[in-house]
């Protein structure tokens, strides 16, 4: 196979775990990324001259790399440095009471009964017990598999699995589904939050959501450096398989001609042959005809009613005082519901946000001695090319933003810091035709995580990888799609069937 070439559009961490396992195959593999480094929206900005990580902060499914990294020859703990979080995330109320989530589920439940009662910890066990179950049903039928149907999924689940679904109540949106485990608000808001893993609202997003739950319960970590060093790392791996990489080369058109792919052109002209193409970026600009007409109809185009949740972040290096952050930390406003609403039906940045700080240079517990950074993070809609939010509109978001941290005790000083905002506008700049959307399609309703495209695209020799692609958004779940992309293209040179399943093994945890 080491004749058949390959481009892969994108160094995101779909895009290099792809072009890890086809160079490491022996295909001849050229990665072409706009920036001046991969990472996609693994990304660093600079404030106050401290690299901030300003794009996915949280290590989660640990398994994924290390049967990445095994399958091309090393082990994941030889080229990064990860530490393990016994403090999932600290959240905290603007109306009082502090709570935190552990890796172990039972200090979760002691915490949670100090916090809510003994019958509030009673029903988080049982939630575990769920989310478990629903984790355990769906990774094979669904993360796993490169083409995941409703037929598909019902054939593979099983009567076991399809009791698991049914008991969970598939057609029930997540919030809803917390209510019988959760009398306590705080408790629903707390859990509903992993609906806007995916970009997404809980009042309609799917119940099955509630599996993140034990994805966290299966480990965080936190990597040395930075999430940009995992992109780092794999950029090595590809290289030391071959693989040549390219930065600062933005691909404007993709090739098709005879009704396949042909090649890429670079924005400069140069035209690069290639025998297929892995596209590591929003589906939205091929189905937006930013990579030319032909690729157009490689995907169906998205209604921009769609999209997942865009944010407004300020990446800061600043004197923090009065709350004791860990690495993770979610501060709530008590009208949960506002806040979707604003975004997602009136299309504008909430009233009462939701909160997240990612603290860089804490662990599970410690203050730093000097200024720290920080990226906060609010969200809003998906709107940056339709309009770019006014500057009172941004000053206002963030001055209630920082008013709801000052109430949980948390006092960020901004005038004496540096800080760097990023909006809609801007992110719809570094992923164009996203409007800023940050996960693709949002997962509203049951069948939404079915209409996010396979690897496979309608024009021969063109593969997608990436967070807007199956399996969904998130740094593993992009891996994974990257790994299906490479399966598929791979298993189509050997004449393999259509449907298949990426195997990769759960490899012990080292270190």
């Amino acid at each position: 196979m080491a004749d058949h070439r390959v481009v892969v559009v994108g160094g995101g961490i779909a895009g290099l775990s792809a072009a890890v396992d086809l160079a490491r195959r022996g295909l001849a593999v050229t990665l072409l990324e706009r920036a001046a480094q991969p990472g996609g929206k693994l990304r660093q900005v600079l404030a106050g001259g401290a690299p901030v990580d300003s794009g996915p902060t949280v290590f989660t499914m640990r398994w994924v790399f290390d049967s990445l990294f095994d399958d091309a020859g090393v082990a994941l703990a030889d080229e990064l440095r990860l530490a393990p979080l016994s403090v999932l995330a600290r959240h905290a109320w603007g109306e009082g009471g502090r709570l935190d989530l552990f890796a172990d589920a039972a200090q979760s439940a002691q915490a949670i009964g100090e916090f809510a009662g003994a019958a509030q910890a009673r029903r988080f066990l049982g939630f575990c017990a769920q989310a478990h179950q629903v984790y355990q049903t769906l990774e094979g039928p669904y993360i796993r598999s490169s083409r995941p149907s409703p037929l598909g999924i019902s054939r593979d689940l099983g009567l076991r699995g399809l009791s698991v679904l049914w008991r969970l109540g598939p057609f029930r949106d997540l919030w809803r589904a917390l209510a019988p485990h959760f009398e306590d608000p705080r408790l629903q808001q707390l859990f509903g939050r992993y609906a806007t893993y995916c970009g997404s609202s809980p009042f309609e997003a799917p119940a099955t959501l509630m599996l993140i739950a034990q994805v966290e319960m299966d480990g965080v970590w936190s990597v040395e450096g930075g999430m940009i060093e995992l992109a780092r790392a794999l950029a090595r791996l590809a290289q030391r398989h071959g693989a040549t990489i390219r930065c600062g080369a933005h691909c404007e058109r993709i090739v098709v001609e005879g009704g396949r792919v042909r090649g890429v052109v670079l924005a400069d002209g140069e035209r690069i042959e290639a025998d297929s193409v892995v596209f590591n970026g929003d589906v939205a600009a091929l189905a937006g005809g930013l990579l030319g007409a032909p690729a157009r109809g490689a995907v169906r185009a998205m209604p921009r009613a769609q999209r997942s949740l865009s944010a407004l972040t300020w990446s800061l290096r600043a004197q923090t005082g009065g709350f004791p952050l860990v690495r993770h930390n979610v501060f709530f406003d008590n009208d949960y519901a506002s806040e979707f609403r604003d975004v997602f039906t009136h299309g504008r940045l909430p009233a009462r946000p939701t909160v997240y700080v990612c603290a860089q240079d804490r662990g599970d517990e410690g203050a730093p001695g000097a200024p720290e950074r920080l990226l906060c993070l609010v969200n809003a809609p998906a709107l940056g090319d339709a309009r770019a939010f006014g500057a009172d509109e941004v000053a206002g978001c963030e001055d209630r933003a920082f008013a709801l941290l000052a109430r949980c005790g948390l006092s960020v000083d901004r005038a004496g810091g540096a800080s760097v905002i990023t909006t809609p506008a801007d992110f719809e700049g570094l992923f164009p035709a996203t409007g800023g959307a940050l996960y693709g399609r949002a997962s509203h309703g049951w069948m939404a995580s079915l209409t996010r495209p396979s690897s496979r695209s309608a024009v021969p020799g063109l593969w997608l990888a990436g967070g807007s692609a199956h399996p969904g958004p998130g740094v593993p779940m992009a891996a994974l799609s990257g790994r299906m992309a490479a399966a598929s293209l791979v298993a189509q040179l050997g004449g393999a069937g259509r449907r298949s399943r990426v195997v990769i093994a759960r490899a012990p945890v080292q270190g």
